[in-house]
């Protein structure tokens, strides 16, 4: 069986044909006519026939089939269809910002860091063919993030409506984190309370809006000097107008929701469930509204004479951590006190009032001078303990005062409390987004806009880990292994005629399988053929020309 070619003109005509001998002659027969055949087809079935024999040559003929490793698929394959799944990529949309913001969302799961190497990271993962994106560079990943912040709040309603489409909320999570910035042109950076304990630092406040389930719903960036406070009325707007809360209850960190916070949501008919200051506990425990009896491993509560509902507690194991604090930071005193004794005892004309001066700056640094003191008795520095006073400092260890609007018949105690113990999905999403997987600093932006944009990325990338750490909590890895298993699987591209045909995706490993299967996504067996196009601007060659 052969194919048949004879040209006249500008006609050809192909045919397959079958070859036999009949009385000592050569004859032929005309199997099919393959004139009209698409040219790819063609090939291909002539390519088998030529080598029908002896297939390797297909793979390794000078004209055959070649193989060849193509870009890795299996993370952002894996990464898009999960995003898919979430209705990130419909809240995107399918516009060219979309999948350029969809691209983002992937990289920043994948690797992260600036929009440069967001960038070179299209080069080795197969994200512009797996999202149908035409070339872009980092400019059009800047210009993206302005594009996320200006569609921010229709972004975040789509994505709203598309997963409590049946039920709102009832309930709601808000805190607030900061990130600093090692340059100061950003046009949101301001100096404020720092949580990284980054001093001369300056930083943006960046608030998390959660559902009920530690979902997040909402990210805002305020400037880095706005009180934690300043930020609940924005959450509270939110909530109401955007989406449609009713008999909605808030949870916030102590020193978020105050009074004036309070009257705004009883005027929305919200409630509200947040813990008091360590100086409120001590108020009240001075005028008698609060008795320490009520401090138990057990959840008590106590509504008192002005109807305000306080639901107390002691966590034993923080308490310990707190005893066990405030001894090491006494040991570190006492070291100091050795070394100052030791350097008086080899150089006669140090003075034991300096040493002094040393000693007790460290105690007020340490949050020790309310119940230690450093003094000199016959030229030896020494510390002074007030017992009663460190027994009055450590009364409060561990022990914890919720503040509530909410009726007995909507919550009892032990519900207040645990949905108060919810905001730890929201430290979650700070912990992932800051310092883990995600690592939303350092910002390399200046622009305001861009830098709400990257914020915008961060939430939804979260959302993608929360998923994947949801299903993969039965395997002993993190969600950036499993990131990292999954970019090992490469497709191999197909060459034929020095062309790539078409990319094949070989059968993943044992455990890039589970992976896939754990997440609920079917692997890919083929892939389309598109060769990496985005590029960057910026040239690491013009840069090492300067080293």
């Amino acid at each position: 069986m052969h194919i048949d070619r004879c040209k006249t003109g500008k006609y050809e005509r192909i045919l397959l044909r079958d070859s036999y001998r009949e009385n000592g002659k050569n004859r032929h027969h005309t199997i099919l006519n393959l004139t009209d055949w698409p040219k790819k087809d063609l090939n291909a079935l002539e390519l088998a026939l030529k080598h029908k024999h002896d297939l390797k040559k297909i793979a390794f003929g000078k004209n055959g089939m070649k193989l060849q490793q193509g870009m890795s698929v299996g993370a952002v394959y894996l990464l898009g269809e999960v995003a898919r799944r979430l209705g990130i990529e419909s809240a995107l949309g399918v516009a060219r910002d979309g999948k350029l913001a969809m691209w983002q969302v992937i990289a920043r799961v994948i690797d992260q860091g600036s929009r440069l190497s967001a960038v070179r990271l299209a080069g080795h993962h197969a994200g512009e063919a797996l999202l149908h994106l035409d070339a872009f560079n980092e400019d059009s990943l800047y210009s993206n993030l302005e594009w996320l912040c200006r569609n921010q709040i229709d972004i975040e309603d789509k994505l709203f409506r598309l997963r409590h489409s049946e039920k709102k909320p009832g309930l709601y999570l808000y805190d607030v984190t900061s990130s600093y910035f090692e340059g100061d042109k950003n046009e949101l950076a301001a100096f404020g309370y720092n949580r990284d304990k980054k001093r001369g630092k300056k930083q943006i406040v960046i608030g998390l809006l959660c559902d009920e389930k530690g979902a997040p719903v909402s990210i805002e960036v305020f400037r880095g000097n706005t009180m934690d406070m300043k930020t609940v009325n924005s959450q509270v707007r939110k909530i109401s107008e955007r989406f449609d809360g009713a008999e909605i209850t808030l949870v916030g960190d102590r020193g978020m929701i105050k009074r004036p916070q309070m009257t705004e949501l009883n005027e929305k008919k919200f409630h509200y469930i947040t813990a008091i200051t360590k100086s409120q506990v001590e108020k009240l425990l001075k005028n008698g509204a609060l008795q320490m009896e009520l401090f138990d491993e057990n959840v008590s509560e106590i509504i008192t004479n002005a109807g305000e509902r306080y639901v107390c507690r002691r966590n034993p194991f923080r308490a310990c951590e707190i005893g066990e604090n405030r001894k090491d930071k006494s040991e570190r005193v006492e070291c100091e006190v050795r070394k100052m004794n030791e350097h008086l005892a080899t150089h006669p004309r140090s003075k034991s009032a300096t040493a002094v001066k040393k000693v007790n700056s460290l105690i007020k640094r340490l949050k020790m001078g309310d119940w230690m003191n450093a003094l000199v008795e016959s030229g030896i520095v020494g510390v002074e303990v007030d017992c009663e006073k460190l027994e009055e400092a450590s009364k409060l260890d561990g022990c914890y005062v919720l503040k509530t609007d909410l009726s007995h018949e909507m919550a009892d105690k032990n519900v207040i409390h645990d949905r108060y113990k919810d905001l730890a999905f929201v430290e979650q999403a700070f912990r992932t987004s800051k310092t883990v997987e995600l690592e939303i600093r350092p910002i390399y932006l200046r622009n305001g806009d861009r830098t709400k944009g990257h914020a915008l990325v961060v939430m939804l990338a979260y959302q993608i880990v929360r998923e994947l750490s949801r299903c993969w909590k039965s395997l002993d890895l993190t969600v950036e292994d499993g990131i990292k298993q999954l970019s090992s699987l490469c497709a191999t591209d197909v060459i034929i005629d020095g062309k790539v045909s078409f990319c094949m995706v070989p059968d993943p490993r044992r455990m890039v399988k589970k992976l896939f299967d754990l997440a609920g996504v079917r692997p890919p067996e083929v892939v389309s053929s598109v060769e990496a196009k985005a590029d960057t601007k910026a040239k690491l060659q013009n840069r090492r020309k300067n080293l």
